[in-house]
């Protein structure tokens, strides 16, 4: 399966088995002029894969460097972009040469980044091999890293010259990472696709995996077609990311993952719609039942009273308000601007 996503410039999503070792003929032919390529990975991915792909690029004539990181969200700040740069300088990485991003969104976001920003940008390829990544952060630009002011708040647009999705790397995933990416495919049904999220209740998705991929990807490429950079309609695919990023930054980024701490956000916000008449009645509980399907955890510790003061850094935030996703319905989503001081009202906090 194919996708093209028309952004400037243009660059094709491959969904197909095995075809990371198509790396090293696609990257010719995209990148005449290159000769030499950095292979970023981490320490749990890196075992895995990174040989196969080396050897793609090796076998298509490139001369490539490894960089490989600690595994995890901690990892996501400066200090290691700064080492992706020592790499990419030891390699003579020149504008045509090109970096490869191989494994999950902390190293998809963080070598997109490096590669926006050295040499003031050159290509990079991403081969995402978590659900997580293949069905939300390699596609669309977004590059960027944590501060311990909030998540993603240093970054930069650059898209990615091609992107190869491999359903058979799942095969690899530990179930709780797995989960971790279901929380990114059930908001694409919150948000546009109520059919993807009556079947994902229907049946197991692992049955389905190549299509699930497709169906959420296609629904992202054509809104980032839309908002490439991410002004209007992209907001939308942030549906429970406001409380989610707040809920990460309470926890410092080292207690619930991304697509657990998402879920949550969207359960959040889902109340909060219907408690202000919003958002159609038993619209949460039915995100809360295909969340507990998917082993996603559905509440926190945290109170919103803790979580608000956390959304200041929202990216999200515009002057003294912060553009809110919620549902009409399940497959039917809208934004709206809130005032900041009109948002305890809306979450039912007093201040």
């Amino acid at each position: 399966m194919k996708l093209t996503v028309n952004t400037q410039p243009s660059y094709e999503i491959i969904i197909e088995n095995d075809c990371l070792t198509q790396i090293g003929s696609r990257a010719k032919a995209l990148l005449p002029k290159a000769e030499r390529a950095v292979l970023v990975s981490d320490t749990n991915v890196a075992p895995l894969y990174a040989e196969k792909v080396k050897q793609s690029l090796e076998n298509a004539g490139f001369s490539v460097s490894t960089a490989v990181f600690p595994a995890g969200e901690q990892s996501k700040n400066l200090t290691t972009i700064s080492s992706f740069y020592a790499a990419f300088s030891k390699a003579n990485l020149t504008r045509t040469d090109f970096a490869v991003a191989l494994g999950g969104g902390v190293c998809g976001d963080m070598t997109g980044f490096a590669a926006a920003t050295w040499l003031r940008g050159i290509p990079f390829i991403q081969i995402p091999t978590t659900l997580l990544s293949q069905v939300d952060s390699s596609v669309g630009g977004k590059t960027g890293v944590d501060l311990p002011e909030g998540k993603n708040l240093v970054g930069a647009f650059h898209q990615p010259a091609l992107v190869l999705i491999d359903p058979q790397t799942l095969s690899t995933l530990a179930p709780a990472f797995f989960a971790d990416g279901m929380g990114e495919v059930i908001k694409y049904g919150c948000i546009r696709d109520k059919s993807l999220f009556d079947r994902l209740a229907a049946e197991d998705c692992r049955n389905y995996l190549a299509e699930m991929i497709y169906t959420c990807v296609d629904i992202k490429r054509q809104v980032v077609e839309r908002d490439e950079r991410d002004t209007g309609e992209r907001a939308i695919l942030n549906f429970g990311h406001t409380f989610g990023h707040a809920l990460e930054r309470v926890q410092n980024y080292g207690g619930l993952s991304h697509g657990k701490a998402v879920g949550i956000g969207m359960v959040l916000i889902s109340q909060i719609g219907e408690k202000n008449g919003l958002t159609a009645a038993g619209t949460a509980e039915s995100i809360t039942a295909l969340l507990q399907k998917y082993g996603l955890p559905t509440s926190c510790e945290e109170t919103l009273e803790t979580l608000l003061p956390a959304t200041a850094h929202d990216k999200k935030s515009s002057g003294s308000g912060v553009k809110l996703v919620f549902l009409k319905t399940i497959g039917e989503c809208f934004t709206q601007n809130v005032p900041r001081s009109e948002l305890p009202e809306l979450c039912g906090v007093s201040q």
